[in-house]
């Protein structure tokens, strides 16, 4: 509809002119407004459909139907919420940020938009900013496990192990499968030469989820106290094959891994046996890095 009018706005020069010596009978063009209730109607339409393409794993195409139904019904949060979220699956970060912003501004009280501002400020370093934002939502909504976990990795960025440690087991506590919050008590306990209490939380993390950081991170701690022991080359063998990141120290930091596990994982690495799976994931990680300490 839209398209046929600008047509004929665009004629319009020529129409009056044609219709020059009768101008009683100008034409006025006649646009119907839809009504408030069409446009919701519409808006939660497209948004569902925007859903629908997020869920598929469409997040671009679900980005630009979310953002027609801001357009159609800009006071509803609900838009904006999940506008932002697909152009955060879709990484334009900061069109998400203003999206949660607006969403906040509608919501305020909404601990989700808290907690997702707090995720977004976390994956632009901004630690600090994280942590508050987070505690901010956890006021409201003091269930959530991800945002326990989201806190727990900011502070370890603050430089502040205790906080993040209770964070973590706050998160585990909430959800007993959560093997990632597991993880990374672990890796707190670790820098704090608590191997044991480490040791113990990596083998329960892989009796949930025999991811590769787990892998690596219980073989380089079990290797620290019998070098070369078949088990951490075994377990260090299949984590590098199913993630060769990990064979990168730049990567392991990325991951929030200390550097005495890091230092423990370098030194793992250069274990005879494990030169051909080494070299393998070096040749598939996804950049190059120095194997040695920082």
């Amino acid at each position: 509809m839209a398209a046929r009018w600008l047509k004929v706005l665009a004629a319009a020069p020529l129409m009056f002119s044609a219709l020059s010596a009768a101008p009683a009978q100008a034409l006025v063009p006649y646009v119907v407004v839809p009504s408030e209730r069409n446009l919701e109607g519409a808006g939660l339409g497209i948004a569902q459909a925007a859903a629908r393409l997020l869920r598929l794993g469409q997040a671009e195409d679900a980005a630009r139907l979310a953002a027609l139904t801001v357009q159609l019904i800009p006071s509803d949060p609900r838009g904006w919420v999940l506008l932002a979220e697909a152009q955060l699956r879709s990484n334009q970060d900061k069109e998400a940020a203003v999206s949660l912003a607006k969403a906040r501004e509608l919501d305020p009280k909404n601990a989700g938009i808290l907690f997702a501002q707090g995720s977004l400020a976390l994956k632009d370093s901004r630690p600090s900013e994280a942590a508050d934002l987070i505690r901010q939502g956890l006021k409201l909504d003091g269930n959530n496990a991800g945002a326990y976990f989201d806190l727990g990795n900011a502070f370890i960025l603050m430089g502040k192990p205790g906080d993040a440690l209770g964070a973590f087991e706050r998160a585990s506590k909430l959800r007993s499968d959560f093997w990632e919050a597991i993880n990374n008590q672990a890796l707190v306990l670790y820098e704090q030469n608590k191997d044991a209490d480490a040791i113990k939380r990596w083998r329960r993390v892989l009796e949930i989820k025999p991811a590769a950081e787990p892998n690596l991170a219980l073989a380089a701690a079990l290797n620290t106290k019998t070098p070369g022991n078949t088990e951490s080359l075994e377990l260090a063998a299949k984590a590098l094959a199913e993630d060769p990141n990990y064979v990168l120290d730049s990567w392991q930091k990325e991951q929030l891994w200390g550097p005495r596990l890091r230092s423990a994982a370098a030194r793992l690495l250069t274990e005879p046996a494990l030169k051909a799976d080494v070299e393998r994931a070096q040749a598939n990680a996804g950049g190059n890095d120095d194997l040695g300490d920082e």
